[in-house]
C-alpha cells in the first residue's frame, strides 16, 4: 500500500517520501522542520527565505535538505508563490533560480514542470498543500503550491494539463504525492472561500464538514477530487494524511503559530535512469 514515511539522514535533517514515487525511483522529499541552525520562532529547518529569518541560516537549511536527498542545490529552481494558478516550464536555463536569493525566484508562479534531468523543483508551504507529479512514461514532473486560492483554481489540475500540453502527459499514467499541509480536523473556512469553492466544484458539498456559521474544508480530497476529473487514477494518488497544524512539532504552521514562523519544502527531480 502506498505511503507517506520519514526518513533520517547522517546530516540531521528528517524528511518525508512518497512510496509510489520512491518505487520510480524518482528523487523527491518533503522537509520537517528538524535538523537546521533556525533560531525561534524558525526552529530549526526554515527554507523559506521571505519569513524574516536569517538568510544564511536559511542557505545552510536548504543545503542541508538537498544534501541529504543527494540533489544539486546550486541547480535547484524555486518560485516566488503568489497563491495564483500559474504553471511555469523550466529548463536548464533556470538552474539555480532562487534558491540563494529571494527576489531570483521565478516570478508569479506557483507551479513548475519540467522534462530536464537532474533539474530539482522546490517549492515552500506552512499549511498549503505540496503536490509532488511524475508522469513515467514521458519522463516529466511537477510540483504545485496549493493554498485554499490555488486550490479552488485547480492548480494541482492545471499542473497536470500543462504537463499534457508540453510533454504529452497522459493523466492516468501520472504518481501523485500529496503532501502534509493543514487537515479539514483544523482547517476552518468562511463564506468568502466556500463561495469561490462552489464556482470551481460542483460536488463542494463533500469537501466540507459544516460547523455552525462556518465550515471545515478538506484540501486534500480538493485536490485529489480535480485531479480525478481529468483521469489520474485513485491508486496512482497517495495522500500523506499529516496535518501541519496539529503536528507543529514535525512542521511549520502558519494558523497554529500566528503567522510568525518558517517553511517546509517539497521537493522533486528526475533522475538519469
Amino acid at each position: 500500500m502506498s505511503k507517506f514515511v520519514l526518513k533520517y539522514s547522517t546530516n540531521g535533517v528528517w524528511y518525508g517520501i512518497f512510496s509510489n514515487l520512491d518505487a520510480k525511483g524518482v528523487k523527491h522529499g518533503i522537509s520537517s522542520r528538524l535538523g537546521g541552525k533556525s533560531a525561534h520562532p524558525f526552529a530549526s529547518l526554515n527554507l523559506g527565505l521571505h519569513t524574516g529569518d536569517d538568510a544564511e541560516a536559511v542557505w545552510h537549511n536548504r543545503q542541508a535538505f538537498c544534501q541529504a536527498l543527494q540533489l544539486p542545490v546550486e541547480k535547484t529552481i524555486t518560485a516566488e508563490q503568489v497563491h495564483g494558478d500559474v504553471v511555469q516550464v523550466v529548463t536548464d536555463q533556470d538552474a539555480g533560480k532562487g534558491i540563494r536569493h529571494y527576489h531570483e525566484s521565478i516570478r508569479g508562479t506557483d507551479a513548475l514542470i519540467t522534462n530536464v534531468k537532474n533539474l530539482p523543483l522546490m517549492l515552500f508551504f506552512a499549511d498549503c498543500v505540496p503536490v509532488l507529479i511524475f508522469d513515467p512514461v514521458n519522463r516529466a514532473i511537477g510540483i504545485s503550491h496549493a493554498g485554499w486560492k490555488g486550490t479552488v483554481a485547480k492548480i494541482t489540475q492545471k499542473t497536470v494539463l500543462s504537463m499534457q500540453q508540453h510533454y504529452n502527459t497522459n493523466p492516468s499514467d501520472c504518481i501523485i504525492g500529496i503532501g502534509p499541509s493543514i487537515g479539514p480536523c483544523c482547517y476552518e473556512v468562511d463564506e468568502t472561500v466556500i463561495n469561490k469553492l462552489k464556482t470551481n466544484f460542483s460536488n463542494w458539498e463533500s469537501l466540507v464538514i459544516p460547523n455552525g456559521s462556518r465550515w471545515q474544508l478538506n484540501l486534500w480530497e480538493a485536490n485529489r477530487q480535480q485531479l480525478r476529473e481529468i483521469g489520474v487514477q485513485d491508486t496512482n494518488i497517495t495522500i500523506s494524511g499529516v496535518c501541519t497544524a496539529d503536528n507543529t512539532a514535525l512542521f511549520f504552521s502558519h494558523r497554529a503559530e500566528a503567522g510568525r514562523t518558517g517553511r517546509i519544502g517539497a521537493v522533486i527531480s528526475l533522475s538519469d535512469n
